[in-house]
C-alpha cells in the first residue's frame, strides 16, 4: 500500500503527522479526496472534517475551522485555524452555542459584530451537522 506524509497543522501545534493512505479534507467547493501521487492543488478549507485513512479505515476525524491546505504529489499540508478531534465534539452543548449565537445576533449593534457572530454561528452549525451525520453512519 502507497503512503504519503500528511501534517494537519494549527497555529498552537501541529495536530497531526503521519504517513497515510487518503485523507479527505473539506475544500471549499467540496471534498477533496487525497491519495498518493495527486495532482498539485492549493485550496481554501472550509469548516468540516479532515478524514484520515489507514488504508480502507479511517482512523482519524478532525472537525476543522477552516485554512488552507497544499497539496503535491509527494505530500499533503494543512494549516487550520482550530481543529478539534470529531469524537471531542458534544452535540449539546454545541445546541445550545448555536441558540446563544442566534441570540447574539439580534442583540449585535454593528454589521461587524453581526458578521464575527455569524462566522461563530456557521461553524456550530457545520460541527452539529458532523456529529449528526455521524451519528446516523454508526
Amino acid at each position: 500500500m502507497e503512503t504519503f506524509p500528511f501534517t494537519l497543522v494549527s497555529p498552537e501545534k501541529i495536530l497531526l503527522e503521519k504517513e497515510v493512505s487518503m485523507v479527505v479534507i473539506p475544500g471549499l467547493k467540496g471534498d477533496i479526496g487525497v491519495l498518493p501521487n495527486h495532482a498539485p492543488l492549493l485550496t481554501l478549507l472550509r469548516p468540516g472534517v479532515v478524514r484520515v485513512y489507514d488504508g480502507a479505515e479511517v482512523f482519524m476525524q478532525i472537525f476543522v475551522n477552516g485554512g488552507f491546505s497544499e497539496i503535491t504529489p509527494e505530500k499533503c499540508v494543512s494549516l487550520v485555524t482550530e481543529g478539534t478531534l470529531l469524537e471531542f465534539l458534544n452535540k449539546s452543548t454545541l445546541e445550545i452555542e448555536i441558540k446563544n449565537l442566534l441570540e447574539d445576533i439580534e442583540i449585535s449593534k454593528t454589521r461587524e459584530e453581526r458578521e464575527q457572530v455569524g462566522e461563530n454561528l456557521d461553524i456550530a452549525r457545520a460541527k452539529l451537522m458532523e456529529i449528526l451525520t455521524h451519528e446516523k453512519m454508526q
